[in-house]
Parts: C-alpha cells; structure tokens; sequence
C-alpha cells in the first residue's frame, strides 16, 4: 500500500533528517524538499562513506525516485550546480533524477550581499544567520520582486527583471550601507550561464506529484532546519524564514494537505542550537561540552560549533503539537552513554509561575529557567544497535519518558550515523 509521508525536525535543526529520509526513502517513487534553501546541512553516511547535501534531497544516493525541489525552496543556481557536480563526480546520475520547480526563488549575489551587511550592522544583536541570502530572497518573494526558476526560460525576461531589481538593492547598498554597488552584466552573464546548465530540470512540480498521487506511489517530504525555527511558531526574531512545519510542505510543493498520511518528527536525545537565540536547557559547563564533543555537534552548513543542552521536553511537546506529529525518531541516543544521570526539562519556572507551554516572545523565553527531572544514566553502549531488546534498561526508561512528555510514541532510535545503526520500532511506510 503506498503513504505518504514527511519527515520534519522537531527542535532548532541539526536533528538528523537525512539520514532518516535516506533510510526511508528505499522505496518510494520520489522525495520532495518544500522549504528552505542552501542553508540547510543534511549529513548522510552509507556504508562508512560520508555525503553533505544542501540543496538536493536526501534519497539521491538511493538507485530509484525522483528528487524534487518544491517551489517553497530558494535556490542558489551556483550552489545547486556545485552540489550537482559533486555527485556526478562519484558517478550518481543526478540528472537523471532531479527536478526544480518552475516556481522557486532565486537566490542571487545581492542577496548574500544584503544578509552579510545586516549581520555586521546589528554586532551583538545578529540574528546568527547563514549568510547566503535566504531571508532576502524570501523577502523579495513577499514583495513580489522575486526572479523565480521560470524566468530563467527567457533571457529577455530575466534580463528585464535582474535590472529593475537590482537597481533598487544597489540604492540600498550604497545609500544605506555606504557600501559598493553590485555589477549588472557580471551577475547576468553568471546568470545565463546557470540557465543552461538547469533549464531542462525545471518543471512543474505539482504535477508531478498528483500524477504520482494516482498511481498510488508514495512519496516522502523532507523538512529542512526544525519546527522551532519555523518563522511563525519559533523562537522568533531567531528563527529562519520560512515554515518549517508540516503546514508548510501544501504550501512549499503543491501537494494537498489532506493526502499526508504519516508525519514523522526527528528529536535528538538531547538539544542543540546553532546561532542566536533563547535557549532554556542550555549548557555551559563540563556536560554540555561532553555532549558537544562525543556528539560532534559543528554545523554541516556552517562550520559553526552547535550550543548543547539537556533535553526539553515542553519545547518538543509544543512540536507535536503544531505538527501533528504520529511518531518520533529519537536521534543520537548513544551519545547519551556513559552519562551518570540524565536530566530532562519538562516545565518552566517564568514569573514566579510553572509553565507547560513555552511563551512566544524569544525575550521570555530568554527568562524561562528550567525545571528539571533526573533519570539514571547508563555505562554500556547503546552505539550501533540494530534491536530495541539490546538496550540497557535504563535507556529505555528515558526514551518512555521522553514519548510520555511530549505526548508522541516513538518509531525510530538511531544509534550511530550510519544507515545500518538504526532500531525500528514502527515503519511509517507499514
């Protein structure tokens, strides 16, 4: 029977995903990207061998099903192109597979260049952005300025379009930012240049997908970043700039809400976050770098050294919540071993007050202190288990207690990086 299933992150990122589309996506007919942009960092290991991707979907190292890029993604043509090469370096036939919508933003140099004047701007109060462009390039979409993947089937057009646009952000760079204007027919001539070389991959995704969706093939929507980084429900002004909730995969691909089956929230066994921003349970003392070095917590898009934190379970609950989310995926857990006891938050003292739900403003988020329950650790290794049954007795205590405060059951635990070190519980696709 086919399904259709998302895998979403449910806290700032970093959760896991690609690994979990990669396991998931062995038989299904495509698997579709609907948010974000090059910032997004997906790690995937097979058989030892380690790939980073960005842009392109997590099942290209899969031999079947296409790879979609939804209209809800901002597309760097040049970062696409780079990524595209690299794997065809190694003999995987991307063009064969990949499809971009006719619908996506692009992202162009004077995005980029805007993100890193703002950034430099507000000195402390940065955002902690990526700084490729990708709130800019979402920004001039709400505008309704946007050059968008269609207008790379015109020259005339995009020739029209890139000249009005970029007159109005060489105004802002020099009048605002005293900065250097940008040049027209550089960025033109690398323009025309990533036109040629994508064209035939652009298309119409939602067509696509309900032709699938009538063939009774299923399909697999990966989310990019974490549900707290949602730009309506995160920790706001710290947050990306797009949905990256399950709301958003109608809207970023086209495919009806009501065709979902399974959605399948990735939750480390802990928490991290890259960047600015509150972050209740975090940790600056001898635990949060254990977790942060046995972890190996550095950004795959950034380089940057992730912050660590103990588990916080109003946080994720809140997630469930706003995903409706039928099942986690606990990631990470072995990084947990060793530990002599494990602490998870499961409320907030705020005000004189205990709280359950997580304030919206990320400034009363910054005064929630954790509130605290402690569960023994475990000295034995849980790395690379393939059965629930192998887990000390402890660890399985955590994880029930984990899926009891967040209101979810669990269907996954990963115990390594690889795709083989994985327990399945409960296969979204059965």
């Amino acid at each position: 029977m086919s399904k259709n299933i998302a895998v979403l992150g449910s806290q700032w990122g970093d959760e896991g995903k690609g690994k979990i589309v990669d396991l998931l996506s062995e038989k299904v007919a495509a698997v579709v990207r609907f948010q974000g942009g090059h910032n997004a960092g997906h790690t995937l290991v097979v058989n030892g061998e380690v790939t980073k991707l960005h842009l392109i979907p997590s099942s290209i190292l899969r031999k079947e099903g296409l790879c979609l890029i939804g209209n809800g993604v901002v597309v760097s043509a040049a970062a696409l192109i780079t990524e595209m090469n690299e794997l065809i370096t190694r003999g995987i036939p991307v063009r064969e597979r990949l499809k971009i919508s006719n619908a996506c933003v692009l992202i162009l140099p004077y995005h980029a260049a805007l993100d890193k004047y703002r950034e430099i701007a507000k000195g402390k109060q940065a955002i902690g952005t990526t700084g490729r462009g990708i709130g800019p390039a979402y920004e001039d979409k709400i505008a309704r300025r946007a050059i968008r993947t269609c207008d790379l089937l015109s020259e005339e057009r995009l020739t029209l379009k890139l000249k009005e646009v970029l007159t109005y952000y060489n105004f802002l760079f020099e009048k605002f930012y005293q900065a250097e204007p940008l040049s027209f027919d550089t960025i033109l001539a690398e323009t025309l240049e990533h036109a040629k070389i994508l064209r035939d991959l652009i298309t119409d995704i939602p067509a696509i997908l309900y032709e699938l969706k009538q063939k009774h093939q299923s399909i697999l929507f990966e989310g990019a970043q974490g549900t707290l980084l949602d730009v309506d429900h995160g920790t706001y002004p710290f947050v990306t700039s797009s949905n990256t909730t399950a709301g958003g995969i109608a809207t970023g691909s086209g495919f009806g809400p009501r065709y979902l089956d399974y959605i399948l929230g990735i939750t480390k066994a802990y928490t991290t976050r890259v960047g600015g921003g509150p972050f209740p349970t975090e940790l600056n003392d001898r635990t949060g770098e254990y977790l942060s070095q046995k972890g190996c917590e550095v950004g795959t898009t950034t380089g940057r050294k992730r912050r660590c934190g103990w588990f916080d379970a109003v946080l994720v609950k809140r997630a469930v919540e706003l995903n409706s989310l039928s099942g986690l995926c606990i990631t990470k857990l072995d990084v947990l071993d060793g530990l002599e006891t494990l602490k998870i938050c499961s409320a907030y003292h705020f005000h004189n007050q205990l709280i359950t739900i997580p304030p919206c403003n990320a400034e009363d988020l910054a005064l929630c202190q954790p509130v605290y329950e402690e569960l023994p650790g475990w000295k034995t290794s849980t790395f690379g288990l393939k059965h629930y049954k192998q887990l000390p007795e402890n660890a399985k205590k955590y994880l029930a207690r984990l899926s009891q405060l967040v209101g979810a059951p669990i269907a996954i635990i990963s115990t390594g990086p690889d795709r083989e070190e994985t327990i399945i519980l409960n296969n979204p696709f059965d």
